[in-house]
């Protein structure tokens, strides 16, 4: 269940037209608390780095997620996922998946070839490289999250209409859909911060109870951080919220606190 929040961290943002000002750069860390009402079950942290590859300036973002303290003796998280991606363009060159869930390990690069749309899968826990095909402009696991945050027109999208990106991930790629439900002023740490809201369709009938299980709200600023998700499992349910930020490109809109 962890997992899947972590994972919905990475994926659950948007930003508007490419126009406006860029929604993150260099510098910009985030921290999230994950939690079961008031009981902390963890925390993710997502921060931008700069890197080279293939002679070019690009970022390198950077998520973990981990689990802490009675939950920790329950079922032990440490995850690293890393992605290396264009400045320009948003496409990703390498990814890095190193977790360990439960004892559930997890240990791979990828490297992508855009030209030819392919990518080498290097799995160094089964000591195996695999090359896959992929369509064109295909993301990543956490390029996806910052790709979305600069996407075109989404402050013109109207309720029910979704976003559509290709996503490799687990070896291949699929559709990653995420709906525009509306918009909240949403009551946080900071104050009331105006939102977007999202759902992403996800994988019924194993943890979480239907396809729209998850639901996220997005700042309506500039930045478009994600400030909470919320995640309706088979049993109960567990929230992320927004804990601590740094190095934001632009103002973080607070109406009130």
């Amino acid at each position: 269940m962890r997992k899947l929040l972590f994972l919905g961290l990475l994926f659950f943002t948007v930003a508007f037209d490419t126009q406006r000002p860029s929604a993150y750069d260099v510098g910009e860390w985030f921290k999230f608390r994950v939690h079961y009402g008031l009981v902390t079950a963890g925390f993710a942290t997502l921060e931008v780095k700069e890197a080279i590859r293939n002679n070019r300036k690009v970022y390198h973002a950077i998520g973990k997620g981990y689990t802490t303290g009675m939950s920790r003796w329950f079922f032990k998280v440490d995850d690293n996922y890393e992605s290396y991606f264009d400045k320009v363009t948003g496409k990703p060159h390498q990814f890095v998946r190193k977790i360990d869930e439960g004892g559930y390990i997890k240990n791979q690069e990828g490297f992508f070839n855009q030209e030819r749309n392919t990518i080498l899968v290097k799995d160094y826990k089964n000591n195996s490289n695999k090359t896959f095909t992929t369509p064109e402009n295909v993301q990543d696991i956490v390029s996806t999250f910052y790709f979305l945050r600069n996407y075109p027109g989404v402050d013109r999208m109207k309720v029910g209409e979704s976003i559509n990106v290709n996503l490799f991930f687990d070896d291949e790629t699929t559709k990653f859909k995420l709906k525009f439900i509306g918009k909240e002023d949403l009551e946080t740490k900071f104050g009331v911060v105006p939102c977007m809201i999202f759902r992403p369709l996800v994988q019924s009938g194993r943890v979480f109870k239907e396809e729209e299980s998850l639901t996220v709200w997005i700042s309506n600023d500039d930045n478009k951080i994600p400030v909470r998700i919320k995640a309706s499992l088979m049993v109960g349910s567990i929230k992320a919220d927004l804990e601590g930020f740094k190095g934001l490109s632009n103002p973080f809109e607070i109406k009130s606190k």
